[in-house]
């Protein structure tokens, strides 16, 4: 968990959409939003490698991986189902 004023408790997050180019890196905020770091918006970047490194440029060196499928949100599938592994950056 990182904590400081403009993020009260969050936790770092890299999600991973199967089939997708990109990764977007963010945070869970304390009302279960996925928003970017501070006040800045949700990055998106084009490896898991590129996401370790900007979340270490922020200062933080471990982060929740989460590994999503197209149809896991169109069938419903609930948050506590979701693959999330935690990862050092």
């Amino acid at each position: 968990m990182i904590q400081s004023s403009s993020i009260p408790s969050s936790e770092p997050i890299i999600i991973a959409v199967a089939g997708a180019t990109h990764y977007l890196v963010g945070v869970i905020d304390s009302s279960d939003n996925f928003v970017g770091l501070g006040e800045d918006s949700v990055e998106v970047v084009n490896s898991i490698v590129e996401a370790k490194a900007y979340l270490r440029g922020n200062n933080i060196f471990s982060a929740l991986l989460e590994i999503d499928s197209a149809f896991d949100e169109m069938c419903g599938q609930s948050k506590k189902s979701r693959y999330r592994q935690r990862i050092l950056c």
